[in-house]
């Protein structure tokens, strides 16, 4: 057993992914379990077409892409959680990315269309964005989204980030150059709109 952990402090939190709690929804470790949950949304060319990835041809490359996320949650370099609503897995919203060097992090969320119009991606957005402020310490946690996704960029919006600009042609997605929209919230916003609620 090694005298001394090679984990950075933020992998050492995510290798033990802890378990979030909102009034309505429970955000945990995804498992191979929730094949069928995910594949029911990650099918469609709808909920992909603002994401960087394709539909999944079929569940064993969902139950495929669950398992291989077995070695990057004990590595800690797995920053996202499933969402649970009653007992279902209903999308995954997270961390795409964290600078330790930074104090930075950039949130993502996927949902299933089943359970749009409810506020439960706000809900479990603003959960991740309180525990990266709280219990990471970040600085800054900021948001992407392709332009034309409306409803993307008021989920943002809704959890207290403003709009930076846009980046023009900025990434490479599906073999199309994309014009992305960056969005940010500060820790002192974030306290700003606590304390004026």
């Amino acid at each position: 057993m090694p005298l001394f952990s090679t984990l950075s402090p933020i992998q050492s939190v995510f290798s033990r992914i802890p378990e979030l709690r909102t009034e309505r929804l429970v955000l945990r470790k995804l498992t191979p379990r929730d094949a069928g949950d995910m594949f029911e949304y990650a099918r469609s060319e709808e909920v992909t077409r603002f994401l960087t990835w394709y539909p999944h041809p079929d569940v064993s490359h969902t139950r495929a892409y669950l398992k291989a996320l077995r070695s990057a949650y004990r590595k800690g370099r797995f920053f996202d959680w499933g969402v649970e609503f009653q007992g279902k897995m209903i999308g995954t919203c997270g961390f795409t990315n964290i600078s330790e060097e930074n104090s930075c992090g950039e949130i993502g969320y996927v949902l299933s269309p089943a359970f749009r119009g409810r506020g439960l991606m706000t809900e479990a957005a603003k959960r991740v964005v309180d525990f990266g402020f709280d219990d990471l310490g970040l600085e800054r946690i900021e948001a992407k989204h392709i332009v034309g996704n409306e409803k993307s960029a008021s989920l943002m919006r809704r959890c207290g980030m403003s709009c930076e600009g846009t980046l023009r042609n900025a990434m490479l997605i599906k073999g199309q150059f994309r014009t992305i929209c960056i969005y940010s919230i500060l820790r002192e916003d974030r306290d700003r709109l606590r304390n004026a609620e």
